[in-house]
């Protein structure tokens, strides 16, 4: 499964192409929007943090446990942000949506969606996960709303789950996706897409 991470993912509206290392400067001008980060684990704005970003991230998918990709506007070919499908338990057959970050001037467009659309694709046809998981800062009500919108159910609220970048202990909304529940969400939240 391991050559499958490094797959390239597409539709009319996005280019998901397996992250590089030669990716940090055209990333860099997105990772320096601070309101990236507001309600970030790491502020990958500050000096030398998405570098470390870039080196786990390509770290996690030589071991296995992720694919992670730089997000591509297909219709003008900018680098527009990050994303992956990570934690992946091979034995469990979960993985989760996340660690997605997309500049300004790509937020709105239905970008992530289509993005979101063909991670969820590549997880439960293509790898045969069981189960996708994302999960939300409670108070970051945009990305929470993002979420239903694909479909995901809410399953909880982990309360003082995880620090953010700036010390704050947040509570984390759990939201997942079944794979015999992938072709209704198919339909039913993706079928107004022109992929």
């Amino acid at each position: 499964m391991r050559p499958l991470l490094k797959s390239a993912l597409t539709n009319a509206k996005v280019i998901l192409r397996p992250l590089d290392a030669k990716d940090e400067p055209l990333l860099r001008p997105i990772a320096a929007e601070k309101e990236l980060w507001e309600y970030g684990l790491s502020d990958l704005s500050l000096p030398g943090k998405l570098r470390r970003y870039i080196e786990k991230a390509l770290q996690a998918r030589d071991e296995g446990t992720c694919a992670v990709w730089t997000i591509i506007d297909r219709s003008s070919g900018n680098v527009a942000g990050c994303t992956r499908l990570g934690e992946i338990s091979w034995d469990d057959e979960r993985g989760q949506i996340g660690w997605t970050w997309i500049g300004k001037d790509f937020q709105g467009t239905g970008l992530n969606r289509a993005a979101k659309y063909e991670i969820l694709r590549f997880g439960f046809e293509v790898l045969r996960l069981n189960r996708i998981e994302l999960k939300a800062d409670e108070r970051n009500i945009r990305s929470r709303k993002a979420i239903l919108n694909i479909g995901a159910i809410e399953e909880g609220t982990l309360r003082q789950h995880m620090k953010t970048h700036d010390g704050f202990l947040r509570n984390t909304v759990f939201y997942s996706i079944l794979r015999s529940e992938w072709q209704h969400v198919k339909e039913e939240f993706f079928g107004d897409l022109d992929l």
